[in-house]
């Protein structure tokens, strides 16, 4: 396989996308979503393909799952960024100098964006969206588990592109292969950006080896903190949907740190959690104070601290202050989202000023750690750096910008 010729086939489709207009865009994001539920079934049935060669036991299988439900969502994510205000085009600084030179600093795509992910289908057409109402041609390279619904959400795509007479290039699925991996790595003047939305094996490694620039995305090693003016019943449902409502995506609560003043609400606090059948690893002082009251409980080693879970599985470690859930934070948070539960708003300022994450909430779950809840769109993920973008990865994140000089024969002396 010629990895050059591909790259270049992308990046002269990305020379194209400049000459559409955003409604033109806009039209052909619709069509795509209109063609995903039409031909839904040929989406499940390559999902179905890829579920089989999965155990349901493992915690990947969730993100892979695709469903009649799930496939209107993404369509729906896909008309919501369809009627965003275009991201190109912005002049963000103008300024005419003593010479009379007109200089305007205006927003353009990368041109070509290359992603690295995982088990996670959706993915596919996220990316796409926001690449393509961007202006910018994508290269993707999904996970082996995904590579048949890839496949078809890829054809599914490059079908419409062709009915709009865009070159396919817009959107390239690579094999799922390592060797795949390592030319997009390597892909230099060729691919001006790559994001990896994965665990943190993922992450790792494509910053180590890129000689492409890099934007890291997706590990989340999640925490609250249960202050000791921290409301109950507020914190009760806090923590239950940061754990709960979907334990395999990045934003998903991984441990919970509760003041010791606090101690005797802490069996309160997550009872709800034995519906779901939550196995909580607790530190000695929450173990002795939850033995015997909750029903799946162990005892937390170090590593349980720094670990994204992806699973029905929380850690809980107990703190003497703020001070102290701030420490526990900065070594085992990932910088991605954290949280605290406190009726006081002095503790909630400092906390939201010292914590240092992309997403810091109050009295919130970190659940909301999303572009399209915060009126984004669908996301590329969520970048957990400070170069370039950080947090949500929407639409503006897929913009970088150029000088734009205008003058009357002017020369330099």
């Amino acid at each position: 396989m010629n990895y050059s010729t591909i790259f270049a086939a992308a990046r002269s489709a990305a020379r194209s996308l400049l000459q559409l207009s955003d409604d033109r865009r806009q039209e052909i994001l619709m069509t795509v979503a209109d063609y995903i539920v039409q031909q839904q079934e040929l989406l499940l049935e390559a999902n179905a393909t890829d579920l089989a060669r999965m155990e349901p036991s493992n915690p990947l299988y969730d993100r892979l799952q695709l469903s009649t439900e799930r496939l209107r969502g993404i369509a729906d994510d896909m008309r919501n960024v369809a009627v965003l205000p275009s991201p190109l085009g912005h002049v963000s600084k103008s300024r005419t100098l003593p010479n009379h030179l007109r200089l305007h600093r205006v927003s353009v795509p990368f041109g070509v964006i290359g992603i690295i992910y995982e088990a996670r289908p959706n993915v596919t057409f996220d990316v796409f969206a926001l690449c393509f109402k961007s202006g910018n041609a994508c290269v993707l390279k999904g996970g082996k588990d995904a590579d048949n619904s890839n496949r078809a959400a890829v054809a599914l795509i490059r079908e419409v592109l062709q009915r709009f007479s865009l070159p396919p290039e817009v959107i390239t699925l690579l094999p799922a292969t390592h060797e795949a991996t390592a030319e997009m790595l390597n892909a230099v003047n060729q691919i001006d950006l790559v994001i990896p939305r994965g665990g943190r094996k993922l992450i790792d490694f494509v910053r180590d080896n890129a000689r492409v620039p890099v934007i890291e995305t997706g590990a989340g090693v999640v925490n609250t903190y249960f202050d000791s003016k921290g409301d109950l019943a507020m914190g009760r449902d806090i923590i239950y949907n940061g754990k709960t409502r979907r334990v395999s995506v990045c934003n998903a609560l991984d441990c919970l740190i509760i003041h010791r003043e606090r101690l005797s609400d802490l069996p309160d606090l997550v009872a709800p959690m034995s519906e779901k059948q939550v196995l909580i690893y607790a530190d000695d002082k929450a173990f002795d104070t939850l033995n015997g009251k909750y029903p799946y409980l162990a005892h937390a080693t170090e590593d349980a601290f720094g670990t994204e879970f992806m699973d029905y599985k929380l850690a809980i470690r107990t703190v003497g202050s703020l001070d102290d859930a701030l420490q526990h934070i900065a070594r085992y948070g990932s910088g991605h989202s954290e949280s605290i539960i406190t009726n006081d708003e002095i503790t909630a300022r400092r906390f939201q000023m010292e914590v240092d994450a992309a997403c810091v909430y109050w009295n919130v779950p970190t659940s909301f750690t999303d572009g399209a809840q915060f009126g984004l769109g669908a996301e590329i993920g969520i970048s957990t750096q400070k170069v370039h973008a950080r947090g949500p990865m929407a639409l503006e994140e897929l913009t970088t910008y150029k000088w734009i000089i205008e003058g009357e024969g002017q020369t330099r002396p």
